[in-house]
């Protein structure tokens, strides 16, 4: 028996209306949602204060197949020009855990002297290195995040998977955003926000 590896992605929700925002193109409509710096997961979210994440969906007709591509979708922010998807791969450098804490430190070990004298609380000696995820963890994390993206090619629909978007603004200042299809099945706006 050969196990077939069924594809990654999110699944689709039951409607294009389960989105914040949703529109025709041609025979297919295009959905999604505008989910900020947040990146989630089967097992929690992630962050990516360089990226935001849109949620999209392609919905058509009963056993309609569509070609899907992230470089189909662009994000416009409070008007501004439009960005194109990224891929994941610039986005896996920034993903980070914001319930991951390091280990405690051991206050004994963390003084160094010199000749007898105490470094560890020299005012000039600036601020301990920040402690750095492991490095297991962190492709763990990545991998999580890899699993929600669009696939790309001929597809079944309904498809559903996650599109990255360079921002490093912060959240409270967006105030209008539209998710843009153009592909082969022609031109949509879609607004979330």
């Amino acid at each position: 028996v050969v196990a077939v590896k069924k594809p990654e992605g999110l699944p689709p929700r039951a409607a294009p209306a389960e989105y914040s925002g949703h529109e025709q193109a041609g025979d297919i409509t295009i959905a999604g949602e505008f989910l900020g710096h947040s990146l989630p997961t089967g097992s929690g979210i992630l962050k990516s204060e360089d990226f935001v994440a849109v949620e999209a969906a392609v919905f058509g007709p009963p056993n309609a197949r569509a070609t899907i591509s992230p470089d189909y979708f662009t994000l416009r922010i409070n008007g501004k020009k439009a960005m194109p998807a990224q891929p994941f791969e610039l986005v896996a450098s920034s993903i980070k855990d914001p319930d991951w804490a390091p280990p405690d430190a051991d206050p004994a070990k963390s003084k160094t002297s010199l000749g007898g004298v105490s470094t560890g609380n020299d005012p000039n000696s600036g601020p301990p290195p920040a402690p750095r995820i492991p490095p297991e963890l962190k492709r763990a994390n990545e991998q999580k995040v890899r699993k929600t993206q669009m696939l790309e090619g001929d597809r079944l629909l309904p498809i559903a998977g996650m599109l990255f978007f360079r921002y490093g603004g912060q959240e409270k200042g967006v105030h209008q955003v539209e998710l843009l299809y153009n592909g082969p099945a022609g031109k949509a706006k879609v607004v979330l926000q």
